[in-house]
């Protein structure tokens, strides 16, 4: 399986499986930052060099975790980080913001945080709808040319605002949830990325942690745990979608491998350009899923999984 690729429109090439660092600060538990750092610095000595980050996690927490476990090796990683979604001082959230003056203010914080000269990846986290792409996409192209970012990403964008936003700056990647039970890009996203020669990056590709079979009910989170309140961590939802699990399961224990393998692996197979950012704080599971370019899934593989996965997902992403 192909370990690298190019992101759209650069020169960066990249692990296909970066590291998403949103849980070392927030959302998923309690947390160890020394734990977070040590799993940041094994990162990057196994070649995990594509490291996802945004301001509102931790409320710029994430981000200065981040550059403390960079430094002396920026040069190693590629780092990649988004605005638009506003925290206050407690953590509330005070709505999106991507008004020209607000992104420039986001990038220079977000560059403070991080500790570096350029961002290498710098995303609209979510739009703001009552700012036109155009003038969004206007004032991150002004960052490239000011040498504060090299290259500009979206976020959960439809086709027709991609489309719109490459003809005002050339975008690099297209960051939007994607695996075996949140598949919408597959409707039209992916050919409008392969069109554009832009890379897509699937966030969450083991299901937020529920294909890897760990959470079998709501007694297996912290009461802290974000992903209480998403529809599909209901105990109705957990119920049902556990025939996802099933699924994976079978086809892990014929290959030898975890489920979390299995369900990277199946994301990595869609093509060959593909980019996923999964999220952990520990050093074995970022050793575990970096097991996924072992894994080859044959087209009888693959065409098994399809025809045995549920027709639908229950509970909505959010």
């Amino acid at each position: 399986m192909k370990k690298t690729t190019i992101l759209g429109h650069s020169t960066q090439a990249v692990n296909r499986i970066g590291l998403g660092c949103m849980g070392m600060s927030e959302f998923y538990g309690s947390f160890d930052e020394n734990e977070s750092i040590n799993t940041l610095h094994k990162a990057i000595d196994l070649g995990v060099n594509f490291l996802d980050t945004a301001d509102m996690y931790g409320w710029g927490a994430n981000e200065r975790l981040l550059g403390k476990a960079i430094k002396g090796r920026r040069d190693e990683v590629s780092l990649a980080t988004k605005f638009a979604v506003m925290r206050g001082p407690n953590g509330e959230y005070l709505g999106l913001n991507c008004k020209p003056e607000y992104i420039r203010q986001a990038c220079n914080q977000s560059l403070q945080n991080l500790g570096v000269e350029t961002i290498d990846m710098y995303y609209m986290h979510r739009q703001d709808p009552k700012v036109e792409i155009e003038e969004i996409v206007g004032a991150m192209s002004d960052l490239v040319k000011l040498g504060k970012v090299k290259y500009i990403g979206l976020s959960e964008v439809n086709a027709e605002t991609l489309r719109r936003a490459h003809a005002v700056h050339p975008i690099s990647a297209l960051q939007t949830e994607y695996s075996l039970w949140s598949r919408e890009p597959e409707k039209e996203i992916f050919d409008v990325c392969k069109e554009l020669g832009i890379t897509f990056v699937a966030y969450s590709p083991l299901g937020r942690g529920f294909l890897t079979g760990a959470i079998k009910s709501r007694a297996d989170l912290e009461t802290t745990d974000w992903r209480l309140t998403l529809p599909r961590f209901t105990d109705e939802a957990i119920k049902e979608n556990l025939k996802f699990v099933e699924v994976i399961d079978q086809i892990a224990q014929s290959k030898k491998a975890t489920k979390a393998q299995v369900a990277l692996a199946w994301v990595l197979s869609q093509n060959d350009e593909i980019i996923t950012i999964p999220g952990t704080r520990k050093v074995h599971r970022l050793e575990e899923n970096m097991g996924a370019f072992k894994l080859d899934l044959t087209k009888t593989d693959l065409a098994a999984i399809q025809k045995s996965m549920p027709p639908e997902t229950i509970g909505n992403r959010y």
